[in-house]
């Protein structure tokens, strides 16, 4: 018989492997089923379920699913949340000025990317050692200027 601790973590192997190798729907059925019962690996799993929402393109889920975790975390787990937030409102957006759709709520959009990558980067700056996250709120600004935000 195959213990309960046992089948979560080969659940979990599942859902990261899926995740790494680019299988994003799979990534996210197996996140999506997992944490309901995953008690104190609970934010983890939320963490890793918005980052495969974000790779798959569905970038407002990731959002809110990042922003309702950054809520209720501090220091590091909340910085790492307000990075994947950022990152995919970031992303919607600009998938918005792709689709010639791009108005206020865009502005918004990058706005509040701004703020959650600004808020992440000072939370931790550490998770930023290659500037990527400084070069997007870079990005973010130039977009807001040109959007007349």
């Amino acid at each position: 018989m195959v213990s309960k601790g046992t089948e979560f973590q080969r659940k979990y192997s599942t859902a990261r492997k899926a995740l790494e190798a680019g299988n994003y729907d799979s990534a996210i059925k197996n996140y999506a089923a997992l944490i309901p019962n995953a008690g104190p690996l609970e934010p983890r799993l939320r963490l890793e379920y918005a980052h495969a929402l974000l790779r798959a393109g569905r970038y407002d889920e990731a959002a809110q699913v990042a922003g309702a975790l950054a809520s209720g975390r501090q220091g590091s787990e909340r910085a790492a949340a307000l990075a994947v937030q950022g990152t995919a409102l970031h992303e919607s957006a600009l998938a918005d000025m792709r689709a010639g759709t791009a108005g206020r709520s865009t502005v918004a959009k990058l706005r509040a990317a701004d703020a959650a990558l600004k808020e992440m980067l000072a939370l931790d700056a550490d998770m930023d050692p290659l500037g990527a996250m400084a070069s997007r709120r870079s990005d973010i600004r130039r977009e807001i200027a040109q959007l007349g935000g």
